[in-house]
């Protein structure tokens, strides 16, 4: 079994104020990063999601260190909610520390749920080397105007989820160019209660394809 390192939780300059922070680092020199999202502030998401804490983790299985923070307006992060566009900015600003952190380290963007929307629309503003998201919330946000990230993508979705439309998120996946891998994982719900090493390992298994 893996030995996870514990996390430091830092403080991180914002535009709303700061942002709290959750940093793992690894024991390899690290040729990638990560910044995962949480899910929506206004229904109990924070960094400390199960799935947000399966997706950092799968990551530092293969080598590469995470940084995982609270939203504006969630745990000590300062701010208020923002429909995406402050939390877009929030992403921004962990993504110029951690490239700071690990300089000349490509990027991996991660999110889960409405941090999958986040996710992809981080993308369209910064130059990642991978984006990976969970369950987005295709029929809650508008995706259509979001720019494909060139990117490889992983989309990992369960097909019983009871809050995201699985017909949905397929549909986006095949219209997409260039089209992103989909895993989609049968008889999983939103929260992945039982699945979570399913989550792992499509994870793995995507970054480890090269």
């Amino acid at each position: 079994m893996t030995a996870f390192r514990p996390g430091e939780r830092i403080r991180i300059d914002g535009t709303a104020g700061a942002i709290e922070a959750l940093v793992t680092e690894v024991d390899r020199p690290a040729v990638l990063h990560a910044v995962v999202c949480h899910p929506h502030p206004l229904y109990g998401g924070t960094m400390d999601n199960k799935v947000v804490t399966t997706l950092a983790r799968a990551l530092q299985e293969c080598g590469i260190p995470t940084v995982r923070f609270n939203f504006r307006g969630v745990g000590a992060s300062s701010g208020s909610y923002d429909e995406g566009r402050g939390e877009t900015a929030d992403a921004a600003a962990v993504a110029d520390w951690a490239a700071s952190r690990w300089p000349g380290g490509g990027l991996i963007v991660a999110g889960f749920s409405f941090g999958a929307y986040v996710a992809l629309m981080l993308t369209a503003q910064r130059k990642s080397a991978r984006l990976i998201t969970v369950a987005p919330p295709v029929q809650r946000f508008d995706f259509s105007g979001l720019t494909t990230p060139a990117c490889p993508w992983l989309i990992v979705q369960g097909d019983a989820d009871e809050l995201v439309d699985a017909g949905a998120v397929s549909a986006l996946a095949e219209a997409s160019r260039p089209k992103p891998s989909l895993v989609m994982l049968p008889g999983v719900g939103h929260f992945f209660h039982g699945h979570l090493q399913e989550l792992r390992d499509a994870v793995i298994a995507e970054i480890r394809s090269g």
